[in-house]
């Protein structure tokens, strides 16, 4: 422990003199901006990683390598109601982006048309959704030489038998629902026919949300659409010929036309809407403490109405989170959300609660300690789920029980199903000289063990074990969606997966919109007109927790935690190991979408390991 507490300190010192060496500039945010001389252009660039939960980033390190959609789409509705602000330039560098997050910031773009701004988009190519997402503006053009890969949707999910078989591991699962095919991933090297089904009518429909998207905001049909789809990809002249973008120009000739169509006299504010960063004089040697001074200032929080939000966002698990330095790790915690939704819950000057949920779902156990948060919370206010990329099977479990649920038409969601088995292990040992000797008391004591196979009896328990959890999960949608469902439930779930738009047209959600839609219907309910938004728990920077946790602040008794890297779990070792982890730091960098599924793919046997029956998306799609 004492170890433990002193790297930390080390990293906290290193920090703080890394803040002190780079002589952060102070950056001028638009907050008290009145009266400017000459009209206001609003720029946000979109590059780095968009991430669902609030990063804290007080001193400006992250840059714009990562942003909140949150964040994004409140400075973008900023300036759609600023009157200083006449219109808005958008740019774009390679930023990875889900479906359901394309959706929300065309709305926001769409806010601002609405509003009378004019959207002006200069990009260096892009593929079939960042297109969906550009073509969305006024006027779209790209540089010289530049290239529109728009070919359509491409997507692949992640099947490891053949590896499993080779390092002699075997994985013994069952299933409830036909469709549920979570574990096909380990017990076979492609899709069932169920399977294959789910996805192809899930493609189907992500693919029609994406030609709709394109198709408005281009003046085509849905037929159009796809036939230049099926033709592309485009050089920069070829799409101009073909209407798919409005002028091929360098960044020097799209900001002369801007200034020519604005009149000549505009102010290109780069860092629209946000809060001021602190400033370190470095003159003062004594500057540094005025930076831990403004670390732990608490924040002034006035007693005015708020809506809370609070994050659902990865796979769910039980326990609490650590400190991390690049903000949310990827794993929805059951104790911190619970916690989180506890203190909406307690909280008179938060009158309605929505729970963004972003999740390929997780620990059964763990959805369930969410939900009955939930149930607590709507017993004293209204609580509105607001679903991104993915609300799937615990995801969804989460959610159903609240008093509206928004999700966009290409949000991933339902997977009503549950799957559960274990991993065998021995033959893995023995290849490696190793010989496990096992003794038990009680019939079933070794039910979980990884050195067998499941026998019959041993087969029948786990799936009557599951047949309850797949009960309660079906009964839990019936009472939370009621009659709003249009069919019944088992011809519902079975881990079917639809589209939101689908899931809309089967009642398993209510309305069509995003975040800040959920947020607005929220305040609605319970007639709040001048509200704030506040996030649950107030993000905090990495330094911050960890000094916290230093002074004993942070730390927290009741914590459950999943064991370390120490243990001997396959999944833990492999994802430890020096040459899967360069490997998961460069594929990062390379190819994002991939790393992502991979590491979700270690999380789920590190899970399945933990609780042998769990609530998981059957498969994790990298789109293309």
């Amino acid at each position: 422990m004492r170890r433990r507490k002193a790297e930390r300190l080390w990293v906290v010192t290193a920090m703080l003199v890394l803040l002190a060496s780079v002589g952060l500039a102070s950056e001028q945010g638009t907050a008290g901006n009145t009266a400017p001389v000459t009209p206001v252009v609003a720029h946000f660039h979109l590059s780095g990683t968009l991430s669902e939960s609030p990063v804290a980033d007080p001193f400006g390190l992250m840059g714009d390598e990562m942003m909140s959609l949150k964040e994004l789409v409140r400075r973008m509705s900023r300036a759609s109601t600023d009157s200083n602000v006449k219109a808005v330039i958008l740019t774009f560098d390679r930023m990875s982006l889900g479906v359901g997050q394309v959706e929300e910031i065309r709305r926001s773009i769409g806010e601002l048309k609405k509003a009378g701004k004019k959207v002006y988009v200069h990009a260096e190519g892009m593929g079939t959704l960042e297109y969906g997402l550009l073509c969305a503006g006024d006027r779209l053009s790209v540089a010289p030489q530049s290239s529109l890969w728009l070919i359509g949707l491409y997507g692949e999910s992640l099947y490891v038998k053949g590896l499993l078989d080779k390092i002699g591991v075997q994985a013994d699962f069952l299933h409830m629902g036909e469709y549920k095919s979570a574990a096909e991933m380990l017990t076979q090297t492609g899709p069932s026919a169920p399977a294959e089904e789910n996805v192809n009518w899930l493609l189907d429909g992500l693919y029609g949300s994406v030609v709709d998207m394109i198709a408005a905001s281009r003046g085509k049909t849905a037929e159009q659409v796809r036939d230049l789809i099926d033709h592309g990809p485009y050089m920069a002249e070829q799409a101009v010929q073909k209407g798919l973008i409005d002028a091929v120009e360098t960044r020097d000739e799209f900001l002369a036309g801007v200034k020519q169509d604005m009149g000549g006299q505009i102010k290109v504010n780069n860092r629209y809407g946000r809060q001021e960063k602190a400033a370190i004089n470095l003159a003062n040697p004594l500057a540094i403490f005025s930076v831990l001074s403004e670390m732990f200032k608490t924040s002034e929080r006035t007693q005015k109405a708020a809506v809370a939000v609070v994050y659902v966002d990865g796979a769910i698990l039980p326990g609490y989170g650590q400190p991390s330095l690049f903000g949310s790790s990827g794993v929805a915690y059951s104790g911190d959300i619970s916690k989180a939704l506890a203190t909406a819950a307690k909280d008179d000057s938060i009158k309605a609660v929505v729970m963004r949920v972003d999740s390929p779902g997780g620990s059964a156990e763990a959805s369930e300690v969410i939900l009955n948060a939930v149930q607590r919370v709507r017993a004293t206010k209204p609580l509105i789920v607001s679903m991104g990329n993915v609300a799937g099977s615990g995801g969804y479990y989460v959610s159903c029980g609240a008093d509206a649920i928004f999700a966009d038409e290409a949000t991933i969601t339902a997977s009503i199903g549950v799957v559960g088995g274990k991993l065998v292990t021995t033959d893995m040992w023995g290849r490696l000289g190793v010989n496990w000797v096992g003794y038990k008391r009680g019939a079933n004591a070794d039910l979980l063990s990884s050195a067998r196979p499941f026998d019959d009896p041993q087969r029948q328990v786990l799936r009557d074990y599951m047949q309850t959890v797949y009960d309660v999960f079906k009964a839990h949608v019936v009472k939370g969606r009621g009659d709003k469902l249009r069919k019944p439930i088992d011809d519902i779930a079975g881990g079917r997966v639809y589209t939101g738009k689908q899931a809309l047209d089967l009642g398993l959600i209510d309305q069509i919109g995003g975040l800040q839609q959920a947020v607005q219907y929220a305040a609605e309910k319970v007639s709040l007109k001048d509200y704030d938004v506040r996030v649950v728990p107030e993000p905090k920077d990495f330094v911050t927790q960890l000094i916290e946790e230093l002074s004993g602040e942070g730390e927290r008794p009741t914590d459950i935690t999943l064991p370390h890297v120490e243990t001997q779990d396959f999944a833990s070792l492999l994802a430890a190991h020096p040459t899967v982890v360069p490997l998961l730091n460069l594929l990062q960098k390379a190819e994002p979408q991939r790393a992502r599924a991979l590491r979700q793919a270690l999380q789920r046997i590190e899970l399945i390991r933990q609780e042998s029956v769990i609530l998981m998306m059957p498969f994790d799609m990298v789109l293309q």
